[in-house]
């Protein structure tokens, strides 16, 4: 019988792989310096992870998104905060699809370029001649130390009161900072992802000229599908790191239950049935997840490619992402459980999963409040679409 040929392997999810052993065994010094160490960031920016999702013609990769996908979760499976970070490095440097040309060849040409940034609207732009003045202070501006260019979301004003899209709908657009201009402030003490450097960053009365803002409401300048794919393709990479997470406690658990020996009971932990039972819903939750993950992927960047994406996919999307979230959560809860005592400390690799799991679950894009948005759409209903 001839056996089908293996699918070759991309050679930046290859290069993620043969990172993770030396990823994982720094994940002590990430999460004490609270950021990833300056000599990790340059090889991860060498191999391209930053460059991800960036357009060909600017010399980006420009991937499909369920290959980022599996980059980002293989780097998350090694250590949570590095692939968090090359999330967030990867995601912002889309949005160079949609500034002038001429900006995001400056910006995005140069291979050594990092972005980072928070696109909520935290922030305030006046209206000014030529431009917008902006200020503005942003909470989870993760990796934010280790980057070039940072984006900040803000609320346009004119005259100091907002300016209308339409009525009731005030105008939001995203403003490129150089670094050099942010002000960043070390608050990011968390319970997990601690690595990320997740701390603030502000600017005062910074002028940003026209060609260096833009909003995700217009079409991008760059017509190609990767950009026609829903805008939660910001957060897409957050089921990809919650996965990553996931598998990791699935191999701490295996590990550890084929060695440690129950004293009272004289036998491995592996074969208690209660554990048997936690590894196996654990697999089947983080599988079944992936897979809708992955399905619902390549479904919406297909409908891209033949035109706008519907708000049905839109949400199923959105859906898929905080089920994969929130199924990976369930699964972590599951290992760190099943394996007890050993679990509590620092030294387990498990106790720093369990964290880092539901730090993440906190964000807006995947938290709860999403399952009645997308349940009104699935149901029929037409809430606010923006929010997708």
């Amino acid at each position: 019988m001839t056996s089908l040929p293996t699918p070759p392997v991309h050679p930046l999810l290859a290069t993620a792989r043969e990172l993770a052993p030396r990823l994982s065994e720094r994940s002590a010094e990430i999460e004490s310096t609270r950021r990833l160490p300056a000599d990790l960031v340059s090889e991860l920016n060498r191999a391209g992870v930053f460059r991800m999702m960036i357009p060909e013609t600017y010399g980006g990769l420009e991937l499909h998104p369920a290959l980022s996908f599996q980059i980002i979760e293989a780097l998350a499976r090694a250590d949570g905060a590095t692939g968090w970070n090359a999330m967030i490095g990867a995601a912002t440097a889309l949005t160079a699809a949609w500034l002038p040309e001429a900006v995001g060849r400056a910006i995005f040409s140069r291979p050594e370029v990092i972005t980072g940034g928070v696109a909520a609207p935290l922030g305030r732009a006046e209206r000014v001649e030529g431009g917008h003045r902006v200020t503005g202070r942003w909470s989870w501006a993760s990796g934010s130390q280790h980057c070039h260019w940072l984006i900040g979301g803000a609320l346009v004003t004119e005259g100091g009161k907002p300016r209308m899209v339409r009525e009731g709908v005030p105008e939001t657009r995203l403003f490129f900072f150089p670094a050099e201009h942010v002000t960043l402030h070390d608050t990011w003490f968390a319970a997990g992802l601690c690595g990320t450097g997740s701390g603030d960053m502000e600017v005062k009365d910074l002028f940003v000229p026209d060609d260096h803002g833009f909003s995700f409401f217009a079409p991008p300048r760059v017509a190609r599908p990767l950009y026609g794919f829903p805008f939660g393709l910001l957060g897409l990479g957050i089921p990809a790191v919650a996965l990553g997470i996931a598998r990791r406690a699935i191999d701490e658990l295996t590990s550890l239950a084929r060695q440690k020996t129950v004293v009272v009971e004289r036998r491995l932990l592996a074969s208690r049935p209660a554990v048997q039972e936690a590894v196996s819903e654990a697999e089947a939750l983080v599988r079944s997840s992936r897979a809708f993950a992955l399905e619902t992927i390549h479904a919406v960047f297909d409908e891209a490619s033949r035109g706008p994406v519907s708000v049905r996919s839109r949400a199923e999307l959105r859906l898929a992402m905080t089920h994969a979230t929130r199924g990976s959560a369930r699964a972590v809860d599951l290992m760190y459980e099943a394996a007890g005592g050993p679990a509590v400390f620092h030294t387990s690799a498990l106790q720093r999963c369990l964290r880092d799991v539901h730090t993440l679950t906190q964000h807006a894009m995947v938290a709860r409040p999403t399952l009645e948005l997308t349940g009104g759409i699935l149901l029929g209903f037409d809430p606010p679409t923006p929010v997708l």
